[in-house]
């Protein structure tokens, strides 16, 4: 066993740190002593130094189990600054060569490698397994455990395969790191990798530094373009769902002066690489991304983290989350929620096996009650993971800084505790909640439920009120959620003891988050509207549309107006960042309103939110663009949709908004085949004459619902606006 002082000594020579942090030196310590080590730390928290020094210490090669290349490439590099000899470290994935394979083998076996990085698909290799066979392992390093179990956040199957590949190479001990995991996710991964008899070191999940706040979704690019301009310099890592919307966002923020790039596994490995390289070495401020990027990335200084989309699990947003501040200075983590969001991520969980959807869903649900909660944030994070946060307020996060008011919540707690008792502890958040408001489904009557004494007994109640009054109890301990289970709610010893003695507790409402987007939508989002202005603006836009003899709404729509309204354009370059408002449009009709705006803001000293100006990349991204192609070449609309992968009226809907913004296009040759000649110039002789809004709702009430469809509808309007308007 090497002694303290030779650990010490050992850290200094090849790291050059003085101390330790954290409960390091006593997980090396284990490791040395050749024990199954299983290493719960927060990111950040020193991980991987917890294999590399053992490594560097003991005799023959560690294998390192990691799954992302760049990672490798990371750790690898680093390894190789704090040594003379390149060979101390090398990986083994599919991004080698034959002749860097030989020369990575060539070094391991003359002992000079000391860490050997394998990707779990490389380590699966019949041809690597035998030559692992000849080396001497000192012993197994399993980083990102979490991607073990189909509970964590990262689901690898193929890290189910290391523990039979390890007894089939050689077994020697084996440590699992991994920065996020809930009791259920740490005991599979356990289980699965044959360590249960492992020694645990789980460091505290709290990450004092970092800042916590959801947001409505409400003009998020805006927003976001705001934050960034206001910390300017700092970097900070945008997450969001589709790499679709990784590209746009990424050239939006170009476009409005913030460096910024981004990275999806759809990018050629190279450009991946390239662009992580750049915002390592701070060429650019700013990453977009797919949760492909981050695992591992050695930045300590990410001053922000915003998710632009909600991620589909709480352990997904602590890891991402936990990317900001790693030096321990500031870290702002900002998400942007709508609800709209879980329910198209639920669509995507459809057509999955059963259970896969089962255990989809309780995660989603877990992260719709982080972000509708007004608990502290910090609270409702380290309950997650099983760790309870005694303080009242964290004074970093919105909820603690803005607190909600609270009532006595005595009485809900005590009905929800007896609604859990009586029907035996066998029901999910869901049933109990319907019980309370007593709502008749099928699945209550099935248990004959409404036939209870306490069936609607809180029916003076919303759902929304009672899902947060157990989510209160839950984080209260008076509740627990039976994971394996469904998610079945059970009560505690502690909600027995309540049971019996009740005592005051204080409950808050959650937040309303449909609410709130509409409160922001009706206020314009970031900035109030000028209702003299738009009132200005409407009687401008009426003289030009009787002069042109067009609709109002062919000119400008209302929303167009809302927005110069709210961010006074007076160029025709910041028009065209209006919505529904393309180049075309702007020089067509524009020189009048910037006209009008200007002389609004000089009689009024009006400061402009200028910076909130946000430039558009032009209108027609890749996707309009193609779109536009496809009608040029006159292929059927239902067979674009097809290809893009959308319905119908999808694709109506981003053709609207390509004419809407002034540009000319002809589906004549379509329209032509679907319907018949009087149907389609009663539509356009409709908008030409009589509407005054283009409204679709009105324009069915109008025209007959029996007789026309919104799809004929759209297509009319598209070919009036592009025919008249442009």
């Amino acid at each position: 066993m090497t002694k303290q002082v030779d650990l010490k000594r050992y850290l200094k020579k090849h790291f050059g740190f003085d101390t330790f942090k954290g409960n390091q030196e006593e997980i090396i310590k284990n490791v040395l002593a050749g024990n199954d080590t299983f290493v719960l730390m927060p990111t950040g928290g020193g991980k991987s130094l917890c294999y590399q020094l053992p490594a560097l210490i003991l005799e023959g090669t560690a294998i390192v189990i990691s799954p992302l290349i760049a990672l490798m490439k990371n750790q690898v590099d680093a390894m190789r600054s704090f040594s003379e000899d390149d060979g101390i470290a090398h990986f083994l994935n599919s991004s080698l060569t034959k002749s860097a394979i030989q020369k990575v083998k060539e070094d391991v076996i003359a002992g000079r490698t000391r860490l050997l990085y394998v990707a779990p698909e490389s380590l699966t290799k019949e041809e690597n397994i035998q030559f692992l066979k000849q080396v001497k392992i000192s012993f197994y390093a399993v980083d990102e455990a979490h991607c073990i179990s189909e509970w964590g956040h990262d689901f690898r199957p193929e890290y189910r395969r290391i523990r039979p590949i390890i007894n089939e190479i050689g077994e020697a001990p084996v440590i699992a790191l991994t920065a996020t995991a809930t009791p259920k996710v740490q005991h599979d991964i356990q289980k699965n990798l044959g360590m249960l008899n492992a020694r645990v070191f789980k460091s505290s999940f709290n990450r004092p530094n970092l800042y916590y706040e959801v947001r409505p979704k409400v003009n998020a690019t805006r927003e976001i373009i705001k934050i960034l301009k206001d910390n300017p310099g700092k970097s900070a890592i945008i997450y969001c769902l589709s790499r679709k919307k990784v590209e746009e966002l990424a050239e939006t923020l170009v476009v409005n002066g913030i460096k910024a790039l981004a990275y999806h596994a759809g990018m050629d490995a190279a450009t991946r690489s390239k662009n992580q390289d750049k915002f390592l070495m701070e060429e650019i401020d700013v990453i977009v991304a797919t949760i492909a990027f981050g695992m591992g990335i050695d930045k300590p200084d990410v001053r922000m983290v915003i998710h632009y989309d909600i991620p589909k699990s709480l352990e997904g947003y602590y890891q991402e989350t936990g990317r900001a501040g790693r030096d321990g200075g500031e870290g702002k983590c900002i998400a942007f929620y709508s609800y709209k969001d879980i329910q198209k991520l639920e669509k995507f969980m459809q057509g999955k096996p059963l259970a896969e959807q089962e255990i989809g869903k309780q995660l989603l649900l877990e992260t719709v009650a982080y972000a509708e909660s007004s608990l502290c944030r910090r609270k409702t994070l380290l309950h997650y993971f099983g760790e309870s946060y005694t303080e009242e307020n964290c004074g970093a996060c919105d909820n603690c800084l803005n607190p909600k008011e609270q009532f006595d919540g005595e009485e809900y707690i005590l009905k929800v505790l007896n609604v859990v008792k009586e029907v035996k502890e066998r029901f999910k958040t869901e049933h109990i909640v319907d019980i309370l408001t007593g709502k008749v489904t099928s699945v209550i009557k099935s248990y004959h439920h409404h036939e209870l004494d306490i069936f609607g007994c809180g029916d003076d109640e919303d759902e929304k009120f009672w899902l947060a009054v157990i989510r209160q109890a839950l984080v209260a301990g008076l509740l627990s959620k039976d994971i394996e289970n469904y998610g079945l709610l059970k009560l505690t010893d502690k909600g027995h003891q309540y049971l019996e003695k009740p005592y005051q507790i204080r409950l808050t409402r959650d937040h309303d988050f449909d609410e709130m987007e509409q409160e922001s939508l009706s206020a314009g989002g970031t900035a109030a509207l000028d209702n003299t202005l738009f009132s200005m603006l409407k009687d401008l836009r009426k003289k030009i549309s009787k002069e042109k003899k067009l609709p109002p709404f062919v000119i400008f729509q209302d929303t167009s107006l809302e927005a110069m309204a709210t961010y006074y354009p007076i160029t025709l370059e910041e028009l065209q960042n209006m919505p529904g408002v393309g180049a075309g449009k702007a020089k067509r009709y524009g020189s009048e309103f910037v006209k009008l705006i200007k002389r609004h803001v000089e009689e009024n000293e009006i400061e402009r939110p200028m910076d909130m100006v946000v430039k558009t990349v032009a209108n027609k991204s890749k996707f309009k663009v193609s779109i536009i192609q496809s009608i040029d070449r006159q292929i059927s609309l239902d067979d674009i949709a097809e290809s893009k992968g959308i319905d119908l009226l999808e694709l109506l809907k981003e053709i609207e908004s390509i004419v809407y913004s002034g540009t000319k296009v002809n589906i004549d040759y379509y329209i032509n085949q679907v319907m018949d000649e009087e149907h389609r110039d009663d539509i356009f002789y409709y908008f030409k004459e009589d509407a005054e809004t283009d409204d679709i709702n009105v324009a069915l009430e109008e025209l007959g619902e029996d007789e026309y469809s919104e799809e004929d509808i759209r297509m009319v309007r598209i070919k009036f606006i592009s025919e008249v308007g442009n």
